[in-house]
């Protein structure tokens, strides 16, 4: 086989709230283990990669303009491979992504969509009005409710700005972890976000952590079975171990930053690309 050419798409700063540095890194991480598996590897900006209409057949990307995903998935619907996928990226805004999880079975706490218009009748307070319509971009797409009145101001300020769906979910008390996952590799990373810079501070809603048991291969299990249905194989996410040892998922997401496990993680999402590479090529 002759030697991969692969092009590497990098997240635009806007799109990485207090983050920009931390996502660099774990792209670069990429590039880097890439280029030590022996592939030549083109690297651009979101901006650059639609307005030169690069032409690519093997892509990695950490995408989020639309126009950067509608480019890669014109590209995909050609033949393409791109990881992630743009269809897959759109399958992790908030109201696809919660139809999808709770289609395929994945635990998930009582949640319901609707149009923000719509006057919120639940009952099941205190709450989580997630926008629906996009990825978490400011600290007001996600708000914490614990009555009526603060859930009408919630979708008050959603409606100001045209955000026309709300995800509604209900709160789980236990232990918040974070993990991040690669499929087709053996590595799965879980943590206590305490421990760690937040983009928000939310995370400060559950408290401290407890330290409850729960079984860390259900876990993975439990990711990998979002990760197939939402079709993000390099992907992140929260989750939230109750008591009794109960996991939930909370949030998933594609290309996270992999705080604390960078290097490891760069190596283990150069692998899954190379390997799925190297398919394509055969397939083809």
């Amino acid at each position: 086989m002759s030697k991969l050419h692969i092009t590497g798409i990098s997240r635009g700063s806007e799109y990485s709230p207090n983050n920009v540095g931390s996502d660099s890194e774990i792209f670069n991480n990429v590039v880097n283990a890439l280029t030590e598996l022996g592939c030549d590897v083109d690297i651009y900006s979101e901006k650059e990669f639609v307005e030169k209409n690069i032409q690519a057949e093997i892509i990695f990307d950490m995408a989020r303009d639309k126009a950067t995903i509608k480019r890669l998935q014109e590209l995909e619907d050609g033949g393409a491979l791109v990881i992630n996928s743009a269809y897959g990226i759109m399958n992790c805004v908030r109201k696809p992504m919660t139809e999808l999880l709770l289609k395929n079975n994945v635990p998930h706490p009582h949640t319901v969509i609707i149009d923000t218009k719509e006057e919120f009748c639940g009952d099941f307070y205190p709450c989580w009005i997630k926008r629906g319509n996009s990825h978490t971009i400011l600290k007001e797409d996600v708000t914490y409710v614990t009555c009526k009145e603060e859930a009408e101001t919630a979708l008050a300020d959603f409606r100001n700005r045209n955000i026309s769906t709300a995800v509604i979910s209900e709160h789980l008390e236990g232990d918040l972890i974070k993990f991040y996952g690669v499929q087709d590799t053996d590595f799965f990373y879980w943590f206590y976000p305490s421990h760690v810079h937040s983009k928000f501070g939310l995370e400060k809603i559950n408290g401290d952590s407890q330290g409850y048991n729960f079984d860390v291969n259900e876990l993975k299990r439990i990711s990998d079975l979002a990760a197939v249905a939402l079709n993000t194989p390099v992907y992140g996410g929260d989750c939230v171990v109750s008591k009794d040892g109960t996991v939930r998922l909370i949030d998933f997401n594609d290309w996270p930053s992999f705080a604390r496990c960078r290097e490891e993680a760069g190596k283990k999402i150069a692998e899954c690309i190379y390997n799925r590479a190297k398919n394509h090529k055969k397939q083809q």
